[in-house]
């Protein structure tokens, strides 16, 4: 009966594509029978590989997958700086910190008594800035400057003096010609002065000090200032502001055993490559408390760092969102990791971390460490013995970072706290090395926004929102913010030279290259911004909590 059926059909069919298309519907309907079960034996295991993918754990760097299926793609890449080791620009700037004619020199000024002491505030670099200020504040007291006392209170208890850090003979003679310093008070009819404790408001102009403490100097003729940072104003005439950089630049300097070991660690970094990136990593307990940013760790974070965040009675209850928006928070390691290579830092480069005690540890790393693998510290480069004389003095091992990020050939930073500042405007006077801070603010909306564009379009956002944000020359106006981290009054320009490099043919056949003014632009605005006064960060200053003095 079937035979019959099938020959039928075919004998409707004048041809044999015809008898072919009748042969195809004669299976079908033969067949139709077993769609349903297909369909469902199909929606079954449909419904098995969904349930799978969301039981299973995702890998453990999905946030920035689309990078690593396409890291290949940003090897070759522009960036901002064409060589991302160096700037054409540069070669044009060099520091210049020499005192002018009008600069009077310690033996006019100094008077025979007047003594001027200070306790600083804080961790080393903090300190630092302090110091840096107590010379200045000397000779505008026309004082002499008794070698000032380091913190020794603060939250790590390390007990290191001046002459531990730096080297208090080079300190003396350094600047013997800008003021008179002396290692102790002098004794007067056998007793030795004792020094009239006072505290002045955050930065002070020169005639605040002669208005207010210069009368009770001449009345007691030794005076400490206590808590001392940032207690002398940020603007101050061109040959003080070279005093500031004559200091911080030439005057202080680590003593023998420190630079010893610093100089170690770069010699290793170096043995294994040729260019490496000094990342000074903020992102301790502390840091993140004092910060009042959110880094989805959920209610265990919130009262870790809500608890650490009650040392400071001064800060109120923070909008972690809000903070975040205005680009108040530090980056998280994986984000600098994706800036990095956004800006054209391939896979293959060695990174140094400054850090101390990581918030969350080997698994807030661990996308960092994905993004560029030959990760190093000075716990991997140098041994235990190497470091012992160091280790329970977070001063000490402060210091040794603090050298090799000065060396690196990029430096990069999470934030803009202390340290960062200190290392940037010592980068610029000593010939601009690449120093890249992040435009939070902006870089904020495309890490939230990242997942939902190309690589490319991300790594090309990165490199425009990054625009004056890089250490190069001229990124922003002279007296624009900290100047510790733009010390513009000790930058000269060879303008010959760069006349004469611009008349060159081939600049010449080039005609206006790109070049972006950010002259008042959020370059400024990111150092002059009201943000969060990092200077009261007192005991995190270097975030060395794991190395405090036992």
């Amino acid at each position: 009966m079937k035979k019959r059926k099938r020959d039928s059909s075919i004998n409707t069919c004048s041809d044999r594509v015809a008898v072919a298309l009748c042969d195809v519907i004669f299976l079908l309907r033969r067949r139709r029978q077993l769609f349903p079960f297909i369909f469902a034996i199909s929606g079954c295991i449909l419904l098995f590989f969904v349930a799978f993918s969301l039981l299973s754990s995702p890998p453990p760097v999905t946030r920035h997958r689309f990078l690593l299926r396409r890291h290949h793609s940003s090897e070759n890449e522009g960036t901002l700086l064409g060589d991302l080791w160096g700037s054409k620009e540069s070669k044009f700037y060099y520091g210049c910190s020499a005192p002018s004619d009008k600069f009077h020199p310690a033996q006019v000024k100094t008077h025979p008594n007047r003594y001027l002491l200070i306790a600083t505030s804080g961790g080393l670099n903090q300190q630092r800035t302090g110091i840096t200020d107590a010379v200045v504040a000397a000779y505008i007291l026309n004082a002499t400057l008794v070698v000032p006392k380091l913190d020794q209170k603060s939250y790590w208890k390390d007990s290191s003096d001046f002459e531990e850090i730096f080297d208090v003979d080079w300190f003396i003679s350094s600047l013997s010609r800008d003021i008179e310093i002396i290692k102790q008070l002098p004794k007067k009819k056998g007793k030795v002065l004792n020094p009239h404790n006072m505290r002045v408001p955050r930065k002070c102009s020169p005639k605040f000090y002669e208005s207010h403490v210069l009368p009770i100097l001449n009345k007691k003729h030794a005076i400490q200032l206590t808590k001392f940072d940032y207690r002398l104003a940020n603007k101050l005439d061109t040959d003080l502001q070279k005093l500031r950089c004559r200091v911080n630049y030439h005057a202080l300097k680590f003593t023998d055993p420190i630079r010893h070991i610093g100089k170690m660690l770069v010699e290793r970094m170096r043995l294994k490559t040729k260019h490496f990136i000094a990342l000074h990593l903020r992102f301790e307990p502390d840091m993140l408390a004092f910060s009042g940013c959110y880094y989805g760790g959920g209610d265990e974070e919130r009262t870790v760092l809500g608890a650490l965040r009650k040392r400071w009675k001064s800060l109120h209850a923070s909008n972690p969102d809000k903070v975040r928006r205005h680009g108040r928070c530090p980056l998280t390691p994986e984000e600098v990791g994706l800036m990095l290579r956004a800006l054209g830092f391939g896979s293959d480069v060695h990174l140094y971390i400054a850090s101390g005690e990581v918030y969350g540890g080997r698994e807030t790393l661990a996308p960092l460490k994905a993004l560029f693998p030959n990760l190093h510290s000075k716990e991997t480069l140098a041994s235990k013995y190497e470091l012992e004389p160091f280790s329970s003095f977070s001063a000490r091992m402060a210091a040794l970072d603090f050298i090799v990020c000065d060396e690196s050939d990029v430096f990069v930073t999470n934030n803009n706290g202390n340290m960062a500042r200190i290392l940037a405007g010592r980068r610029r006077y000593f010939g601009h090395k690449p120093t890249i801070r992040p435009n939070a603010k902006k870089l904020y909306k495309l890490f939230v926004d990242r997942n939902n564009m190309t690589w490319e379009e991300f790594a090309s956002k990165v490199r425009t929102n990054q625009i004056g944000f890089m250490g190069e020359p001229n990124e922003v106006k002279p007296g624009r913010g900290e100047f510790h981290e733009n010390p513009a009054a000790c930058i000269c320009e060879d303008s010959e030279a760069k006349a004469r490099e611009l008349l060159t043919p081939q600049n010449q056949t080039l005609g206006n290259h790109r070049k972006v003014d950010t002259h008042g632009s959020e370059a400024e605005d990111h150092l002059n911004d009201n943000d969060l006064d990092w200077s009261d960060m007192d005991y995190i200053d270097n975030g060395y909590t794991l190395q405090a003095k036992k």
